[in-house]
């Protein structure tokens, strides 16, 4: 959104700048900045924002937003991260509009890519841009709604207890929408009824006039109905769901499926992708879209960067999921390659990061997943995928087809060595894992 700057600096207690200037966007990284944004000069653990504040303003930013004694256009405050927050929170006030917050363990960028999508097909909505779902992300992705917008799905996350409620505490949501729970980030919960709880947090903030919508399949979202006066809404592939598909097709391209009636076509991947569509339908329901308006907009949907892309490579149809990866995600996508057709499954997995002292018998577990989902070939990259390569072959997949390499590199040039035409091929793992560089060695 456009404000003044004399409107900001009022919201924040310092002195006015130029009456007349305008802030057209909001900036916390100079590479991506465009003139007229306000730079907010954010301390973090690597860099520190103050360091580019003179280049920021070269750069034709409007003012920066600073924590420091300096000369120049800038508006001065105790601290930046804090004002943000402040100011953010004021402006979700003057906007107005109706906010649809997105959480959830797995998913919940897709969700709410497709809810935003299928809203969008009938109504002025806004949406956070990538993942940007932590105490900057939310802030700044509020900031940033278009002025005509009168709807706002913001993905909210979280790595421990309480940061969700924070955050809502902000964007003030009307509606919440939990994917499921999983283990994501359980070294930092005592177990996964912990992470249920900061979960949770997105349906406790819902005004009593709120809507909670709530993957059905999942027993743990489905009982957070409990902490919310208002209505409900439930979603899932059980019939006892309220929005629920029948006919479905699982396809290489995609999936075709039946809800009320109506038919639809997702190149989405995987009854995880179906969920999100299923996800979607459910607001456009509840907020009067036509189910046979979104058809169109189910159809154009697209897989995001690494989440779920397809990509035909010698004969091969390969799977990029490489963004990120967790024990319920890593399920989800070796689900996708069960049901794909093929030769051979290959499934190539890193390391799932931030499971504590769960890392090992959640990666053996995964590995055994793998062997009852029909993968003909497991590859582990680094670390505790070391155990998830050893569950595998307790599971009964024959050694010779399990195969542990530290280096990415390395990995994906031995899967491109053994690789046959009609071979599925899986590329998976958490962001540090960087199964993305066995990804691009496979595909030279």
């Amino acid at each position: 959104m456009k404000l003044l700057l004399s409107r900001v600096a009022q919201a924040l207690g310092c002195p006015a700048l130029d009456p007349d200037a305008e802030v057209t966007g909001w900036s916390f990284d100079t590479r991506t900045l465009m003139p007229g944004d306000l730079f907010i000069a954010l301390a973090g653990e690597r860099t520190d924002g103050h360091e580019h504040v003179d280049e920021a303003l070269g750069k034709g930013a409007v003012a920066a937003l600073v924590s420091r004694e300096r000369s120049g256009r800038v508006l001065r405050v105790a601290n930046t991260q804090v004002a943000l927050e402040d100011l953010a929170r004021q402006a979700r006030t003057w906007w107005g509009g109706t906010v649809i917050g997105v959480t959830g363990s797995a998913g919940k960028t897709t969700t709410k890519d497709v809810i935003a999508a299928m809203l969008g097909s009938e109504l002025p909505v806004g949406r956070t841009v990538g993942n940007f779902n932590n105490q900057i992300g939310v802030p700044v992705s509020i900031l940033r709604l278009p002025d005509e917008a009168r709807y706002a799905v913001l993905e909210m996350g979280m790595n421990h207890g309480g940061e969700i409620r924070h955050l809502a505490g902000i964007a003030r949501p009307e509606v919440g929408v939990v994917t499921n729970v999983g283990y994501a980030h359980i070294e930092n919960f005592e177990s996964i009824e912990g992470i249920a709880a900061a979960k949770r947090e997105l349906i406790e903030a819902l005004p009593a006039n709120g809507l909670a919508v709530l993957n059905g399949d999942d027993v743990r979202v489905r009982g957070f109905a409990k902490a919310h006066a208002g209505r409900s809404v439930t979603y899932g592939m059980g019939e006892d769901c309220d929005v629920h598909p029948a006919e479905l097709e699982l396809m290489a391209t995609g999936s075709r499926f039946v809800v009320e009636g109506v038919k639809f076509t997702t190149p989405l991947i995987g009854r995880h992708g179906v969920m999100s569509v299923l996800a979607g339908l459910a607001l456009a329901r509840e907020f009067g879209v036509r189910l046979e308006k979104t058809r169109e907009a189910v159809a154009a949907l697209e897989p995001s960067r690494m989440r779920g892309e397809r990509l035909e490579v010698r004969g091969t149809l390969v799977l990029n999921d490489c963004y990120n990866s967790n024990p319920d995600a890593a399920r989800a996508m070796l689900d996708v390659l069960r049901d794909l057709p093929g030769q051979r499954r290959v499934a190539v997995l890193g390391e799932m990061l931030e499971l504590g002292h769960w890392a090992e018998p959640l990666h053996r577990e995964v590995g055994q997943y793998a062997v009852a989902s029909g993968v003909s070939v497991l590859v582990g990259i680094r670390g505790a995928a070391r155990r998830l390569v050893e569950g595998a072959v307790s599971a009964g997949l024959d050694a010779g087809a399990a195969f542990f390499f530290e280096e990415p590199t390395a990995a994906g040039d031995y899967v491109r060595s053994i690789a046959r035409p009609g071979d599925v091929l899986l590329f998976k793992g958490s962001r540090g894992t960087r199964v993305e560089q066995a990804l691009a060695r496979y595909l030279e």
